[in-house]
C-alpha cells in the first residue's frame, strides 16, 4: 500500500486550496468576524477538519497578544467544531507607527467618582531671592554705591496706593512761598489715618516727634548706609530698636509738623544723605 494510501490522502491534482498560514487567519479575523454567517462557518468547520488544524486557534490567540495584531476585535474561528471568540486585551506592547517610527501606545482609561475630591495642591517653594534679599543683594557693598538702575524697585510703597504730588528737589514752599526750597523727600496724597508700611525690613532708629517740620516721624535703618523717614504722622506705632520686616504697618497719616494737609512725607537717605525716593520705589 502507498503511502498516500495508508494515510488516506488524494492525489496530486485535487486542486485544493493552499492552507492559510496563521499570520494569513490573523490579518484577515477583523473582517471576518463582522460578515461571517452561519453557513460560511459550517464551510470552515469542514476545511478545518480536512487540513487538520486543531491547534490553530491557540496559534491564533497567541500570535495576536504577541503582536498585538487584531488588537480588542473579536477574532471568530470555526475550529474542531466549536466557534471560538478571541479578544486580545488592550494592554499589549506598544507598535511602531508605519513610517514614522514613532510608538504609540493606547493610554488608560482613569475614572473616579463623581463625589471624589481631587487636589493638586504643591508644597510652597521659597526663595532666597525675595524682595528683602534682592536690597540686601544690592547693598553688599554700600548704598552710596549702588547705581539707578540697581536701585530702582528695591524698596516697596509705603501706602497702598501711592499719589505723587510734591517731588523731590528745588520747589517754592507751600508754608512761605520762599523760592529754591529744597524739598527732601516725595509726598504722597492720602487720607489722615491711613496706614503707613515700612518700605522694607530693618532696625527703627527713631520715633517721634521732629523739631524741624517733620511732625511725627520714624525713621528706619535698612543696613549698608540706606534709611528710610515717614514723616507728618498722626500716631506712631512702633518704638526705638524695634524690628520691623517689609510691608509692616508702623504709623497712620497726618499732618502733624510743618504741612498744609494730610499727606505723607516719604524720604530716602543714604548715608545719612536724602535722595529721590521714586529711584527707589
Amino acid at each position: 500500500m502507498s503511502i498516500e494510501k495508508q494515510h488516506g490522502r488524494r492525489r496530486a491534482g485535487g486542486n485544493l486550496p493552499a492552507t492559510p498560514s496563521a499570520v494569513d487567519l490573523v490579518m484577515a479575523a477583523p473582517a471576518a468576524a463582522s460578515t461571517l454567517s452561519r453557513r460560511d462557518a459550517i464551510r470552515a468547520e469542514q476545511r478545518t477538519r480536512h487540513r487538520g488544524l486543531g491547534g490553530t486557534a491557540r496559534q491564533l490567540s497567541d500570535l495576536a497578544v504577541a503582536t498585538g495584531a487584531g488588537q480588542k476585535v473579536g477574532i471568530a474561528l470555526a475550529v474542531t467544531g466549536l466557534a471560538l471568540a478571541v479578544t486580545v486585551p488592550g494592554t499589549t506592547p506598544a507598535l511602531a507607527t508605519e513610517g514614522t517610527g514613532s510608538v504609540a501606545a493606547e493610554a488608560a482609561m482613569v475614572t473616579a467618582d463623581s463625589a471624589a475630591s481631587v487636589s493638586f495642591s504643591r508644597p510652597s517653594v521659597g526663595s532666597s531671592l525675595d524682595a528683602d534679599g534682592k536690597l540686601h543683594q544690592t547693598l553688599t557693598a554700600t548704598a552710596a554705591k549702588v547705581t539707578p538702575a540697581a536701585a530702582k524697585g528695591t524698596l516697596g510703597a509705603p501706602l497702598d496706593s501711592l499719589t505723587p504730588t510734591s517731588g523731590f528737589g528745588a520747589r517754592v514752599n507751600p508754608l512761605t512761598g520762599q523760592l529754591g526750597e529744597e524739598h527732601t523727600g516725595q509726598d504722597f496724597a492720602i487720607a489722615c489715618g491711613t496706614p503707613v508700611h515700612a518700605a522694607a525690613g530693618g532696625t527703627v532708629t527713631f520715633a517721634g516727634w521732629h523739631p524741624y517740620g517733620g511732625g511725627n516721624r520714624v525713621v528706619i535703618d535698612h543696613g549698608n548706609g540706606l534709611s528710610s523717614t515717614y514723616n507728618h504722622l498722626s500716631s506712631i506705632e512702633v518704638k526705638v530698636g524695634q524690628k520691623l520686616t517689609r510691608g509692616q504697618e508702623l504709623a497712620l497719616s497726618g499732618t502733624t509738623g510743618a504741612s498744609t494737609g494730610c499727606h505723607l512725607h516719604f524720604e530716602v537717605m543714604i548715608d545719612g544723605k536724602t535722595v529721590d525716593p521714586l529711584g527707589w520705589l
